[in-house]
């Protein structure tokens, strides 16, 4: 037979006031904890915190700079909202003026004013690039597109882009949006369009090619017409020359029965010829040119 321990049956002490003190300065401690994460509120760095009042924008409060802030706990709120840059590519496709399909591909770069994004918030909210952004430049491509030939879209692109930049930044200017830069990446056309385009250009430039072609013959022939006229100058000028020489040497004989003498003694090599004149004078001929 066994026999129960005299411990058995005494019963166990148990300190609850104590237990009940931990616990509850555990609770004590969340609560703080939970108070004080709900004053302080961090606005990262290219953000705005929009300041809010029990869920309402406070308009008169400017939007909290990056860094910390201190709140009141469960009454206010903090919405971030970013600042930076931001890119919206979008692809439309409209109808030039001269009712060509056009599918144009754009690029904005925006972002929110950073002073005025409670504005921003209260007005539209957070999904503003759905509901600002798109529509407009969707709209603003479309409108603009519908004022130009499809053949002016290409050869005024810097036009066409100043009028869509200009048209998208006053309309997102309304709703404290700025535009930083506004790029047509693309331009599409029909395949009919463009074949036509492309055998346009070429038809031009064979043309531009026959017009270069024609200015080398004109050119060529007044320079074959100058050479010419410069040739028959100098032969006139050289007959003009030889038919003084002659009127001088005639005047010169008619003056001087002895100037032909002094033309043979010119003309002689020193050199005695063969033959010889009547009284063994040698004869010395002077070779004159046939003036026919």
């Amino acid at each position: 037979m066994y026999t129960l321990s005299k411990y058995q049956n005494r019963p166990v002490q148990v300190n609850v006031g104590k237990a009940k003190g931990i616990v509850g300065g555990i609770i004590v401690l969340i609560i703080i904890g939970v108070i004080v994460g709900s004053a302080v509120s961090i606005v990262d760095a290219g953000f705005r915190g929009v300041l809010l009042h029990w869920n309402a924008v406070e308009l008169n409060q400017p939007p909290l700079e990056e860094g910390l802030h201190f709140i009141v706990p469960f009454q206010d709120s903090v919405v971030p909202i970013e600042v930076r840059t931001l890119k919206y590519t979008k692809s439309t496709t409209s109808a030039s003026q001269d009712l060509q399909t056009v599918s144009t591909e754009i690029t904005v770069n925006y972002k929110p004013e950073p002073n005025s994004v409670h504005y921003l918030y209260k007005e539209v909210g957070l999904d503003y690039e759905n509901r600002i952004i798109q529509p407009t430049v969707e709209e603003v491509v479309k409108q603009v597109t519908a004022n130009y030939d499809a053949e002016e879209l290409i050869t005024k692109r810097p036009q066409v882009k100043q009028d869509i930049e200009a048209e998208i930044g006053n309309r997102l200017a309304s709703f404290n949006i700025s535009t930083d830069t506004v790029s047509i990446t693309d331009f599409q056309f029909s395949p009919l369009f463009a074949q036509a385009i492309e055998a346009k250009v070429e038809a031009e430039q064979r043309a531009l090619q026959a017009e270069n072609d024609l200015r080398r013959i004109e050119v060529e022939a007044r320079q074959f017409e100058a050479q010419a006229v410069g040739i028959a100058q100098a032969n006139i000028a050289e007959a003009q020359g030889e038919a003084e020489a002659i009127n001088i040497i005639n005047q010169a004989l008619a003056n001087n029965p002895y100037y032909l003498e002094w033309l043979k003694t010119q003309a002689w090599d020193g050199k005695l010829p063969l033959v010889v004149g009547e009284g063994g004078t040698p004869f010395i001929q002077i070779p004159v040119e046939d003036r026919r």
